[in-house]
């Protein structure tokens, strides 16, 4: 008998996540007139850009939007941004990635900031799966999984059809 998709979250929840999310960046940088909401592509750049909408629609502070872009297979490689470092300097920023699941993305994209003064920085995650081979912890996160290891879980952007699934 062959597995049925699992669904864990729908459009209307990963929103809900989103929300939650927001609110706590806000709750964080209650002060700041800016934030730089940097998403890692492609995935966490969209749940990023979710989580923009959601802290316009709840605050004054600007989000000020950054594509980080990682080569996942080798993390080694340069680090781009579509924002160069002067215009984050000195902000308080929120790297923001759809699955934690080792790490190693989102402490790649950590390293980077840290060559940059930084107010604060936060992380935010949509799925975090406590699997890591790093020390890295999601600041913010919209919900945490106990899955194996041989599972896997994806984070499916497609407008309206918006879901996460377990594999």
């Amino acid at each position: 008998m062959a597995l049925t998709e699992n669904c864990i979250l729908n459009l209307e929840e990963i929103n809900h996540k989103a929300k939650r999310i927001a609110y706590q960046i806000y709750e964080s940088n209650v002060e700041e007139r800016e934030v730089v909401i940097a998403g890692i592509d492609s995935n966490g750049y969209l749940f990023a850009e979710k989580i923009k909408t959601a802290l316009i629609d709840i605050c004054d502070i600007v989000p000020i939007m950054c594509k980080v872009k990682i080569d996942k297979k080798n993390p080694e490689n340069p680090i781009t941004t579509s924002l160069p470092p002067d215009e984050y300097r000195g902000k308080s920023l929120v790297l923001v990635d759809d699955v934690l699941n080792s790490g190693t993305t989102l402490i790649y994209g950590v390293k980077h900031f840290l060559d940059v003064p930084l107010k604060q920085f936060k992380t935010a995650v949509l799925v975090n799966r406590n699997h890591k081979k790093y020390p890295v912890k999601a600041d913010f996160k919209g919900i945490s999984l106990s899955t194996s290891i041989k599972e896997h879980v994806s984070v499916i952007f497609e407008g309206r059809n918006s879901k996460i699934v377990l594999e």
